[in-house]
């Protein structure tokens, strides 16, 4: 066998290992667990950090506002610094809207060490102390809800005594862009942190979604949140982590109601969403980058490679197993385009999608090495290690 027919047999025995071995990732059955309502709901206090969130949120606060909640809940919306009137808008939706109590803070700016976001998370958390919630609702700015979905939650963490009920929010595919780049965001997620390893006590596999996060309040005490985990770009999985090196209990998975509303039409657009935290992902290790190219050129771009290159050869062996490879990537990824309500033909495009990602965590890097990287709404954060230290 020729040197390419060797890389596509390797290239299909990792398919048949992620198809087989990888926690089921391609699945997307996994939505709320069984729940039953209990006999006495307990109080919840919602924290929402937003900056410069002025144009998603007339569509996503009166949402948390409208929420049919039979226990005791309120909203904290911390506003980080805004400069569109991001706090004086949520108090007028407050006013037109009515429905929960809503509390709007500003923090001031994060201390060193810390990121916006999570010193803004911080400072919700301190005020929701005082009303002595047993749940904590972390959720961004651009996520809508269902009426029912603080009920759905609370419900689903009791009945399976679960630490954190995390769903990952729909995301917008409305955009050409969107709709090629978009559900592999979330395909690529479940490959890498398979929704069903989460939930096993005692895996070491954990993993959140930031825009929805029902945390028990005496958990984040225990596991330190926010402030172990004050300097992470990735602050959904850190937060995983914590818990779990806690003792925690997580369930991740699929929303079917809780939606983000922030568009993101433009290529451009969503190449600054995944390149300002991919580097960050890979611990800003250049070894991990060479090998997370080298992956992912090995496992997606291989075999199309393959299928083009065997028949022009004469290698049929290399064609074969390239097909093979591409038929089984484009069927794990055949639910997630479901899920998305998109056109099954988008799934054979997923090589050249993956090599946008490819592309767009190079150019994390680079943008890393040029001191720009982590850089989201007017902030460049530095590496983990090269912050202070709080003791």
């Amino acid at each position: 066998m020729s040197a390419i027919a060797w890389t596509a047999a390797l290239s299909l025995a990792a398919w048949l290992w992620l198809l087989l071995g990888q926690g089921l990732f391609w699945r997307t059955d996994m939505r709320l667990p069984p729940r039953r309502d209990p006999d006495e709901w307990p109080s919840v206090c919602v924290v929402v950090p937003a900056r410069d969130e002025a144009a998603v949120l007339p569509a996503s606060l009166p949402s948390l506002l409208a929420q049919d909640y039979p226990g005791r809940a309120e909203i904290f919306l911390v506003d980080d610094g805004s400069s569109d009137g991001t706090g004086e808008l949520a108090r007028e939706l407050a006013r037109r809207h009515g429905g929960l109590p809503l509390t709007v803070a500003t923090p001031g700016e994060p201390a060193p060490g810390w990121t916006g976001k999570l010193w803004a998370v911080r400072h919700g958390i301190g005020l929701a102390r005082a009303r002595d919630p047993e749940y904590l609702l972390l959720t961004d700015a651009d996520i809508a809800h269902a009426p029912d979905s603080l009920r759905e939650l609370v419900a689903a963490a009791g009945t399976g005594g679960f630490d954190v009920v995390s769903q990952m929010a729909r995301l917008r595919v409305e955009s050409r862009w969107e709709r090629l780049v978009v559900p592999a965001f979330v395909y690529f997620f479940a490959q890498l942190y398979p929704f069903r390893r989460i939930a096993l006590k005692g895996a070491r596999t954990a993993a959140a979604a930031g825009g929805c996060v029902l945390l028990r309040t005496e958990t984040a005490e225990r596991a330190r949140i926010p402030d172990a985990i004050r300097h992470a770009v990735i602050d959904d999985v850190a937060l995983a982590r914590a818990v779990k090196q806690s003792g925690g209990h997580i369930w991740l998975g699929l929303a079917e109601r809780v939606d983000s509303v922030r568009p993101c039409p433009r290529l451009h657009d969503l190449w600054r969403m995944v390149s300002r935290s991919a580097y960050a992902q890979l611990r800003h290790n250049p070894l991990v980058l060479a090998g997370t190219v080298a992956g992912l050129t090995l496992v997606y771009m291989v075999p199309p490679l393959a299928v083009v290159a065997g028949p022009v050869g004469g290698n049929v062996a290399a064609a074969v197993a390239g097909g093979l490879a591409w038929l089984v990537m484009t069927g794990t990824y055949v639910p997630m385009l479901r899920y998305y309500r998109q056109p099954l033909w988008l799934a054979p495009l997923l090589p050249f999608t993956a090599f946008l990602y490819l592309l767009m965590t190079v150019d994390s890097a680079v943008q890393h090495c040029r001191g720009r990287g982590a850089a989201w709404k007017g902030r460049t954060y530095a590496r983990p290690d090269a912050v202070p230290d709080e003791g």
